[in-house]
C-alpha cells in the first residue's frame, strides 16, 4: 500500500515526510484518514453484525497503532524523550532498511517500502554516516 498509495496518487501528502522534518507533516493526515475509515468498519460491522467488516476495522487500527509505535517513534524518533536502540538483529535490518527508504527525497527510485519486513540485503552492524546502530 505505501508504495502505491503514497509514493502513487497520495505523494501529495507524503511527500514532506521525505524532506526535512517539522513538527507536523501532511503526511500526518494519513493517520486521520485511516483512524476514521477503521472508525467506520467497526462501527458499522458491529451495528449490523457484520463482523468481518468489524475485523478489518480492527486490523486496520492495528496497523495504524503499529505505523505510530514502530515508525514514528522508533525510526523517525517523533517523540524525543523515547530514543530506541535495538539490540535485535532484525529490528536493526528493519531501520537501515528504512533509511534506506528515506535516502530519496523523490517518489522515484524509493526502495524498501515495508515498515516491519526488511529482505536480508539490509543487514549491517553501524551505520557508517551516524555510528549507531542500524
Amino acid at each position: 500500500m505505501h508504495k502505491y498509495v503514497m509514493h502513487g496518487f497520495g505523494w501529495f501528502l507524503h511527500e514532506d515526510h521525505h524532506r526535512p522534518r517539522h513538527r507536523l507533516q501532511k503526511n500526518d493526515v494519513y493517520a486521520l484518514v485511516f483512524a476514521f475509515i477503521s472508525f467506520l468498519l467497526i462501527y458499522n460491522g458491529l451495528k449490523q453484525g457484520i463482523y468481518l467488516m468489524a475485523a478489518s476495522g480492527f486490523g486496520v487500527a492495528l496497523y495504524g497503532a503499529g505505523y505510530v509505535l514502530f515508525h514514528d517513534i522508533m525510526f523517525h524518533r517523533r517523540i524525543k524523550r523515547l530514543r530506541y536502540r535495538p539490540k535485535n538483529s532484525y529490528m536493526k535490518r528493519i531501520i537501515n532498511a528504512h533509511r534506506t527508504h528515506h535516502s530519496t527525497a523523490t517518489r522515484e527510485g524509493a526502495v524498501s517500502f515495508s515498515f516491519l519486513y526488511a529482505p536480508k540485503k539490509y543487514a549491517v552492524d553501524r551505520d557508517t554516516r551516524t555510528g549507531d546502530y542500524t
